[in-house]
Formats: structure tokens, C-alpha cells, sequence
């Protein structure tokens, strides 16, 4: 068999076989769930002067605007002590909570800008890393399972803030743990900011969905404010169609040239998610400069289809371009999934996957 060619077709490719995500396994310990809640390396500069407001929809301007304020009032004289004796309970015990809302809810659609604010909001709260936690719901409701519940009361009630971002309004068993969480963190003093996704069967725009989340949370209603954010998803505001898919030998080719990058057949890689914890998939990625995936084509089934949502979310938060041959990514869900209670996940993954796909353009040849 011949060697194959590099994407410019010049010759036999000589760099270094490609990495694999397959060949991973990935064993995450309980101190690096703690250690990792902090925002995702794509959000590492964000801050609310980056954002830029959409001049047609006054509520983004309105957002960010209530969120510099809330930040500014966050005491930042929290506990002493660090990270790692909260994490054993030691240090002085949290103030209590003062009177008034002690959270905000951001209440938009998918690529508004929402997780854009709320990792803003962390960078402007004036409290160092170790007093701060920034996570999705999914690796919250790690961290207890890692900890126990008691010991992450203790470990997160040092803090000043938890941002908590796409709360699942979807799992009314994880709610009702995480609700009681936060009930616990509230009366310990700690802030709290968040976004959610949709409930099942509240399908309508799939955009907004503060009713359902304040409704959930239950007692903890009155501690939040809810911030509606209307808007276009702004990955597609102005920007170029994603490119259509390149051919296998293009992205074998892309991956044998680019250091650090991962090749893998989709349909593997979709078999081996489902041996890897989700809570492992941001391990799962240490390391890789772009994802290179042949053979796309629609997943066969909703805890698939899931699997592949935290997966897309893991490599957006850390802009990891992927290169793709077979099916364009709005191609990946069926209309029976799009049409379903979890289709505001389906959607947020083919925009976030759209957007990576573009980052991919540079690694392979030009059309």
C-alpha cells in the first residue's frame, strides 16, 4: 500500500502518525474537578468590554450593564484559607448570606453570549481564583458524585461565587440534588449565577426559559434575578457559511501534517464515548490541537446524540478546530431529534461545531 499524501498532494507524508481519541482512557481525580472549576481556556480573556452587544437588541446592553453592578457588589472578604483546606473542611466559616437576591439567571437562547457574560462575571468579581468556581451543571453533579454531597457543601461554601453554566432542567433527579446544593451554598453566604437549557416538551422557540429554571430550583426563586437576553446566534452574525465537508484522504492527510492533532473513523469514536464517562471528555481532549474525524454521518440514537453534545462542548471550550469528512454537521441529528425535548442541546452543538469546523478551514487545502 502506498503512503498517503500530504493535503497538498506533493508527496508521501513523513511526519509522525496522528494522535487517536480512541486510544484514550482518561481518569480524572476529585481535586482536579475542583482545581478545573474555572473557565474554560476559550473564555480565559473574555470580560464584559469584550463583549459586544448586538445595537438592534437594548437587552444585551441592559445585561451587561446589571451584571458589572452585581459583580461590584459581590463582598470579595471571603473566607481565608485555601482552595485545598476548604476541600478537607477546614478554615473560618463562611459569612452569612445577606439579605436580598443573591443570584442572577441569564435567560436567552443558544449563541447569545451568555456563557461569554457569566465567565465575564467571574473574571470582574473581585475575589481570588480559589474563592471563585465557574462549571457546567454536568460537572457539578461530578464534583458531588466525586466528593459526597457534605463534602462539597463544605468545599464550595468557602467561595464567593459559582457560576453554573447550561443548568439541566432535563433531569428532574440531578435537579432536585443540585437545587438543595445551592440552597445549602445560599445560606452559606455564596453568589450564584446561571444559564439552563430548555425543558423537554417546552419546545416553542427553544429560546427562553427562566419560568421553567425558577420554577425548578423551587425555594430558591427568590434568590435570583432573572436577565432576559434576546438575540441572533451570534456565530452566524455576518459570518461565512461552515465549509462543506472535505474528502477522507483531505483530512487523513491534514492530520498526518498538524502536531498535536487526533485522527479518528466517527463511528469508533462515537462507541468509545460511550465507554468514557462525560465527566472524562475534557480530559479526553488534553493535548490535541485539532480533532480530524472521517466518515461523519447521523448519529443512530439519542444517548449518542448526548454523548456527542458534551464532547462538542468540551472542544468548543477549548477551540480545538475539527476537520471532518462524509456529512455536514446540521446533517449529525435526526428531524425527530431537532423536533424533541433536547433540541436546544442538538442545536448549540451543530452551531458550536459549525463555528470549530470554520477554525479547521486553514489545516486542510484551500477550495
Amino acid at each position: 500500500m502506498s503512503s498517503p499524501l500530504a493535503p497538498s498532494g506533493s508527496g508521501p507524508i513523513t511526519e509522525p502518525a496522528p494522535l487517536s481519541l480512541c486510544a484514550r482512557e482518561p481518569h480524572v481525580p476529585a481535586d482536579r474537578l475542583v482545581a478545573e472549576m474555572v473557565p474554560p481556556p476559550r473564555f480565559d480573556s473574555v470580560r464584559f468590554s469584550t463583549y459586544i452587544p448586538d445595537p438592534n437588541q437594548p437587552s444585551q446592553t441592559e445585561a451587561v450593564r446589571v451584571l458589572e453592578g452585581f459583580a461590584a457588589g459581590l463582598d470579595s472578604g471571603g473566607p481565608s484559607g485555601s482552595g485545598k483546606r476548604r476541600l478537607f473542611g477546614f478554615g473560618r466559616a463562611p459569612k452569612k448570606a445577606p439579605a436580598g437576591p443573591r443570584g442572577v439567571y441569564l435567560d436567552g437562547g443558544y449563541g447569545v453570549g451568555k456563557t461569554h457574560l457569566l465567565a465575564s462575571l467571574w473574571h470582574a468579581t473581585e475575589a481570588e481564583p480559589a474563592l471563585k468556581a465557574f462549571g457546567t451543571f454536568v460537572e457539578l453533579t461530578n464534583l458531588v458524585g466525586a466528593l459526597g454531597f457534605q463534602q462539597t457543601v463544605r468545599t464550595l461554601s468557602g467561595h464567593r461565587l459559582l457560576c453554573i453554566d447550561e443548568f439541566e432542567l432535563d433531569d428532574p433527579g440531578d435537579t432536585v440534588l443540585v437545587s438543595t446544593l445551592l440552597g445549602k451554598l445560599v445560606d452559606a453566604g455564596v453568589a450564584l449565577a446561571a444559564t439552563s437549557n430548555t425543558l423537554p416538551g417546552k419546545l416553542g422557540e427553544g429560546r427562553f426559559a427562566a419560568a421553567d429554571f425558577l420554577r425548578e430550583i423551587q425555594g430558591l426563586s427568590a434568590h435570583f434575578r432573572a436577565l432576559r437576553i434576546d438575540g441572533e446566534d451570534y456565530r452566524h452574525r455576518g459570518l461565512p457559511e461552515a465549509p462543506p465537508p472535505y474528502s477522507d484522504e483531505q483530512v487523513t492527510g491534514a492530520a498526518h501534517a498538524t502536531e498535536g492533532a487526533s485522527l479518528d473513523a466517527f463511528s469508533p469514536l462515537l462507541d468509545h464515548l460511550a465507554r468514557v464517562h462525560p465527566s472524562r471528555y475534557g480530559a479526553l481532549t488534553d493535548g490535541i490541537k485539532a480533532v480530524c474525524l472521517t466518515g461523519v454521518h447521523p448519529v443512530p440514537d439519542q444517548s449518542t446524540a448526548l454523548r456527542l453534545v458534551v464532547l462538542a462542548d468540551r472542544l468548543y471550550d477549548r477551540e480545538v478546530p475539527v476537520l471532518a469528512s462524509g456529512l455536514p454537521f446540521d446533517q449529525l441529528f435526526s428531524d425527530e431529534m431537532l423536533n424533541g425535548g433536547y433540541r436546544k442541546k442538538y442545536f448549540r452543538a451543530i452551531s458550536r461545531l459549525t463555528a470549530l469546523a470554520r477554525d479547521a478551514g486553514s489545516l486542510a487545502d484551500p477550495r
